[in-house]
């Protein structure tokens, strides 16, 4: 993950020869005071033109500035898998969030890909994301995140998340991410046949909404680790969001908090 979240991670260095996630999984990551920019892009396996904006999310520090505060997720959405490709990445709750966004930006269209940022669309990602990512980093954040976790005994990863808004914000909900990097398929059938196609930051386990009551929760879970996950490239994130405007609040990723 490539925001810089003031973090202490206190995990047992022998660990990191056997196990890249147990190395940096007991941590402890808090938010800054002005705002992380999460940047959310909505892509599929079946669209011919979501491979640039793939690769603009995996290489997105080279447009950004040097000391930018960002946290990017690839949601992928199912809803191109009738074209002739099941997209393997694909969670039906992503196109359900995006229709979301996309009403609660005051628009119509749902379409791939399709950036977020802030929980605002930006439409014009190719020029724009390093001003729009520097506006937003010089904004106050107006919420507070801590996350924690470590390596259950089993192998899963227990976190503790805690939230609290600013007073005056609207009502807020939080949410958990674990996305993976270094992913890549290749696609026999549909608009991108015949292509390799590589995937960075892509969500593998989503908790959310959780609703804010009286301003803050906190949130304790366990997400279970697939063996096919690489643990050594798994992303922790969090964010808290507004349930009316769909504006972020504050957004915080944590990679030593999940190995990568």
């Amino acid at each position: 993950m490539i925001s810089r979240t003031t973090t202490a991670c206190i995990a047992a260095a022998a660990l990191a020869a056997t196990n890249p996630l147990a190395a940096a999984a007991a941590c402890d990551a808090r938010s800054g005071p002005n705002m992380a920019a999460l940047v959310e892009l909505y892509t599929s396996e079946g669209c011919s033109s979501c491979p640039p904006a793939d690769r603009q999310l995996s290489h997105l520090r080279r447009a950004l500035d040097p000391a930018a505060e960002v946290v990017p997720l690839a949601l992928h959405v199912g809803y191109w898998d009738y074209i002739g490709w099941k997209d393997p990445y694909a969670q039906e709750g992503f196109g359900e969030r995006q229709s979301r966004l996309v009403h609660a930006n005051g628009r119509q269209t749902v379409y791939t890909p399709q950036f977020f940022l802030g929980g605002s669309e930006l439409r014009s990602w190719r020029g724009e994301l390093r001003e729009a990512v520097r506006r937003l980093n010089a904004t106050p954040a107006a919420a507070d995140i801590r996350l924690r976790s470590h390596l259950a005994p089993d192998g899963a990863l227990e976190l503790d998340a805690e939230a609290n808004a600013r007073t005056g914000a609207e009502p807020a909900a939080l949410y958990v991410a674990l996305a993976e990097s270094g992913l890549t398929s290749a696609v026999t059938r549909g608009e991108n046949s015949g292509a390799i196609l590589a995937h960075d930051h892509v969500v593998r386990a989503w908790i959310g909404p959780v609703p804010l009551v009286a301003g803050a929760i906190r949130l304790r879970r366990e997400i279970k680790l697939p063996a096919a996950w690489n643990r050594a490239h798994l992303e922790l994130s969090a964010f808290v969001q507004g349930e009316r405007s769909g504006k972020v609040l504050q957004a915080i990723g944590a990679q030593q908090c999940a190995g990568s």
